[in-house]
């Protein structure tokens, strides 16, 4: 017997295919998510890898094979992924604004290696982040850290950017925070179109960042070529 609830849930994926459509900023996790410890999800992953490869024929009796499931399960749970995991966030310490700094302070050009949850392909590009303090900073390499920890899990380009933005809003306890990227998506390079130039571009501004004298500043800055003098 049909589940017509199941059968027309996968109507509607069937419908939205490769759109970009996230219903919120969350990361869509089951409530039992980390129930099972690494060393597990790690043994059931690459029991699932070796079936795959099997299913394509590949003969992993071969050396080159034969340490392939294993290899893909521990870059899945302990490399890629990482970010899935809460207690992989980083360490973020703040400290009081003693230098009365009142301007933006940007960050441009942090690396993004994300794997896009619709192929499970890489998405490599830039972020460029920005925030005002309003009495807390923090080192500049926790940007870094921040967007890494968010990048390192199946992501949309659209939720990346947001969850970016609301977690530097809550860390430095401010709305004055922006966040762009730059990307390419190797799911739209290697399949489908096959467009090897086009570039996804994805941002979000908070409080200030709204105001388009202060957004022309923080994409002046970006515009800047840090090599001159």
């Amino acid at each position: 017997m049909f589940d017509i609830k199941a059968t027309n849930k996968m109507n509607n994926q069937d419908e939205i295919g490769d759109n970009h459509i996230s219903t919120n900023a969350k990361t869509p996790l089951r409530k039992d998510a980390f129930d099972l410890s690494d060393a597990d999800k790690m043994k059931r992953i690459e029991k699932n890898v070796s079936e795959m490869l099997v299913t394509l024929g590949l003969d992993l009796t071969d050396d080159s094979l034969q340490g392939t499931p294993k290899r893909v399960a521990k870059m899945m749970v302990k490399e890629i992924f990482e970010g899935l995991h809460p207690d992989n966030y980083p360490k973020i310490s703040t400290f009081e604004n003693k230098f009365q700094y009142g301007e933006m302070l940007v960050e441009k050009n942090i690396g993004v290696y994300s794997t896009c949850e619709h192929h499970l392909l890489p998405v490599i590009g830039k972020a460029h982040i920005a925030y005002i303090s309003s009495g807390k900073i923090i080192g500049l390499s926790k940007l870094n850290r921040v967007v890494n920890y968010y990048a390192k899990r199946p992501q949309v380009q659209e939720r990346l950017t947001k969850q970016i933005v609301q977690n530097l809003q809550k860390v430095l306890e401010t709305e004055d925070v922006a966040c762009i990227i730059d990307a390419k998506h190797m799911c739209v390079i290697t399949r489908g179109i096959k467009d090897v130039d086009s570039n996804t571009i994805t941002s979000d501004y908070g409080g200030k960042f709204k105001d388009p004298i202060v957004k022309r500043e923080f994409l002046d800055y970006i515009q800047m070529n840090s090599d001159d003098d």
